[in-house]
């Protein structure tokens, strides 16, 4: 056959990666001392191993040191001993130990992206032009934020110790996301590789050693669930930062629960590849071979649910058959394979058991006509048509070759489909015209949106997720707080509450009785229970009565604040205005308030006016910052802006404290309500008549019915009821540390971000208690990618 011919064939013959320096690596290493820590290399304390085998054949490649809990206590200490000198360095200091990482691991990347793809299965081509680039990209990408750390994030330091968990399917890629901000923030880190991929994380410890980061700075644990559980429930770990199954997920935020530790999840998705039927399918085509069949299907961001306009429909699941008969299934390190093996012969019997049961539920799956390798854990892409949105390969996460169909007719029904998942992770959108690709990426409920394009990454841009997803950030300015913590101004423990104190007199009855009704839907009205509860005076008195709110109550409030939508799509603009306009009908109320305030918590004429005049002021500087506290345009090094845009959390459930009753539930409400959430509140239990008191003004402001609603009730009980509801997106809650840790322990339903004082108090009038701090908490950063150019 003559060059010409070859060229028509366009046949294709092995060109594999040389494995011999690889091989050299594993030969002369002592796996048996596998444990970095403290600067170290150790022999797991109890002695056992486990093993780690090459997927594409099924071949031992090592046995492993399999830490246990005294491994992890040794770990912790010298990471506890580390901490002080390293968080005073200089960012400058840290930076140095940044940029020797990366640079090392440059030196180094042919040998690590050929350990990835010999312990994890994904294609060379994957593991040496994505994974480990990227990685290096991230040391270096963090030195600059250690070093412009006290710039950038004024009155923030790092956290202090931090335990890191991270999944087989990226793990180098996962290791540089968790360490580098670590880093870079002034922590000290203690992480656990995932067992079926321990290779890269042991060479990358080697670098640390060699690029001269401080004994004890980064300590490397391999083992399995006992180690990640000794990790999660470690009394001297002050933060927890995850990446895996939203199942493990939900077991780690119930175990941290009341621990005041800091967590931040990134966990599974179901992601929507949207094509409207003015896409370039043959583009759309290539971004789908990149979204689904990358990694063999097992990424978390996978464009699993392929949502397809129906008059494109036939057209291109045509040309996705074609080029799916086109892929190269074979060894990993052959730089034209694109699907490798799946990690493990578990994952493989997974995969094919939710075809199995997809098929079951009517989906029809087909699969190119291809020969497998005869051993390893390979399966060939496959795509199931005749899904319905109920199937299991439309709603579970099968973390595999899978491409689940649908079909849509309109906008608003690829969008409707899109959310039909409790994930929210990421999606993508193909269309033509940039006008509808950004008219429907703000209304998808996922944290990364790509136009046109899919799996695109940067160090400076921040990626995670809403929903079962989980929360928090990794990369860019938002990755960088989950690292870092600013102080708050702490005040008494919040003792249990108790039954609301018993008036020891009554009313004397010169004045006409007033009944506080509950505040739902922008009307007010009485308990579904009709029980009341007396509330007193500061001597004792009694100062009236408010509704006893119950679980109904809270769901007709949950249910108005998500039906509310003039609010959330009102403008910043005009967000700002009905903030301002409630903070002018206040003050002209503030006399009235003042002698309330006066009347149940016994302040003195001064305090009470100076905390309704506070109040005022808060309603101000949110009602100024409401279209001010905006996203961000970043530039990564590719062909592409990103739009991180701010988003609202959704419905907020709010419980507010009983000291500086009427500054704390505005302080909690009003930030809320500037970045366009809607708020369901449970005022102060003791004082709850100085919320119900403000329904007039609210309903005189232009607030939208369903904005804000208001029930009052015992906190314990209401802090429950917020917590279960899966239609709640977050909570805030300061109340005994007790209600707290059971709230925390009872937002798993959703994975519900919950942000509480521990059972501690907060000086409201502080600055600290203001501003950015509860802005942030009030928002997700949606990250919209948009690329430019031919």
């Amino acid at each position: 056959m003559n060059i010409l011919e070859r060229y028509h064939a366009m046949e294709y013959g092995p060109a594999p990666e040389a494995r011999n320096e690889a091989d050299a690596w594993l030969a002369a290493r002592d796996f048996g001392k596998a444990l970095f820590i403290g600067g170290d290399w150790k022999a797991a304390s109890g002695g056992k191993t486990f093993e780690t085998s090459e997927p594409s054949s099924g071949k031992l490649l090592a046995k492993i040191s399999d830490a246990n809990a005294a491994d992890i206590d040794a770990a912790v200490a010298a990471a506890t001993k580390a901490l002080p000198k390293w968080s005073a360095s200089s960012g400058y200091q840290r930076a140095k130990v940044l940029y020797a990482i990366g640079r090392a691991m440059q030196r180094h990347q042919r040998l690590f992206a050929v350990l990835e793809t010999i312990d994890n299965g994904k294609p060379i081509r994957e593991s040496r032009d994505i994974d480990v680039p990227l990685a290096i990209r991230h040391f270096i990408h963090h030195a600059g934020w250690a070093q412009a750390l006290d710039r950038d994030f004024p009155g923030h330091k790092g956290v202090g110790v931090v335990g890191q968990i991270i999944p087989w399917n990226f793990p180098l890629l996962m290791l540089a996301w968790k360490i580098a901000p670590a880093l870079a923030a002034g922590c000290t880190v203690v992480l656990k590789p995932a067992e079926f991929t321990p290779l890269t994380s042991i060479l990358f410890a080697e670098i640390c050693e060699r690029a001269g980061v401080p004994k004890g700075v980064v300590n490397i644990v391999q083992g399995g669930p006992e180690a990640g559980a000794a990790i999660v429930n470690h009394p001297g770990i002050q933060k927890i930062a995850f990446t895996g199954s939203s199942e493990v997920g939900k077991i780690i935020r119930k175990a941290t629960a009341g621990s005041g530790k800091k967590l931040s999840l990134e966990l599974g998705g179901k992601s929507a590849f949207i094509v409207f039927e003015d896409a370039d399918l043959d583009s759309a085509v290539e971004g789908l071979v990149d979204g689904i069949w990358f990694n063999q299907g097992q990424v978390c961001c996978a464009g699993s649910r392929l949502l397809v306009q129906e008059g494109i429909a036939d057209a291109l699941i045509a040309k996705v058959k074609t080029r799916m008969s086109r892929l190269r299934v074979g060894s990993p390190l052959d730089k034209n394979t694109d699907i490798g093996p799946l990690v493990d012969l578990t994952q493989l019997d997974r995969v094919k058991g939710l075809i199995a049961e997809g098929a079951r539920q009517g989906a029809v799956c087909w699969q190119p006509d291809a020969a497998l390798p005869s051993s390893g854990y390979y399966h060939l892409p496959t795509l199931a048509t005749s899904v319905s949105p109920a199937n299991i390969l439309a709603q579970e996460e099968v973390f595999g070759p899978v491409l689940a169909t649908m079909t849509f007719r309109n906008t608003e029904e690829a969008i409707e489909l899109a959310n039909n998942t409790r994930y929210g992770l990421a999606a993508s959108v193909w269309s033509e015209n940039v006008n509808l690709a950004l008219h429907v990426a703000p209304q998808l409920k996922a944290g990364v949106v790509w136009v046109n394009g899919t799996n695109m990454f940067d160090a400076a841009c921040g990626f995670g997720g809403y929903r079962e997803s989980g929360f928090g950030r990794e990369g860019g300015r938002e990755g960088m707080f989950e690292y870092l913590s600013a102080k708050l101004p702490l005040g008494s423990v919040i003792k249990l509450a108790t039954s609301s104190a018993q008036p020891v007199e009554q009313a004397d009855g010169s004045a006409i009785d007033r009944t506080a009704k509950l505040f739902i839907g922008g009307k007010q009205v009485r308990p579904d229970g009709n029980y009341s509860i007396a509330v007193a005076t500061a001597k004792g008195k009694l100062a009236g009565e408010v509704g006893l709110g119950s679980r109904k109550d809270i769901r007709d409030a949950v249910s108005a604040a998500r039906a509310c939508k003039a609010w959330p799509e009102a403008t910043a603009y005009n967000r700002s205005q009905v903030l301002y306009y409630l903070a002018e009908n206040l003050s002209g109320r503030a006399s009235e308030f003042a002698a309330r305030l006066t009347e149940l918590t016994g302040a003195n004429a001064k305090a009470a006016r100076d905390e309704v005049e506070q109040s005022i002021e808060r309603l101000f500087l949110y009602a100024g910052l409401a279209d001010k506290f905006e996203g961000r345009v970043h530039q990564p090094p590719a062909r592409a802006v990103t739009l991180a845009l701010h988003e609202p959390v959704g419905v907020v459930g709010i419980v507010a404290p009983d000291n500086q009753p009427l500054l704390g539930f505005i302080s909690l409400v009003a930030p809320a309500l500037a970045m366009g959430n809607t708020v369901v509140a449970v005022p102060s239990e003791r004082h709850p008549l100085l919320a119900t008191d403000l329904y007039q003004v609210i309903e005189y402001s232009d607030v939208p019915a369903g904005a804000i609603n208001i029930v009052t009730g015992r906190t314990a009980e209401l802090a429950g009821v917020l917590a279960k509801h899966d239609d709640v997106d977050g909570l805030w809650l300061f109340a005994d540390a007790d209600t707290c840790a059971k709230a925390e322990a009872d937002s798993v339903g959703n994975l519900k971000r919950v942000w509480s004082g521990n059972g501690r108090s907060l000086d409201w009038a502080s600055e600290e208690a203001a501003g950015d701090a509860l802005l942030r908490r009030a928002i997700e950063v949606k990250n919209v990618w948009v690329p430019y150019g031919d």
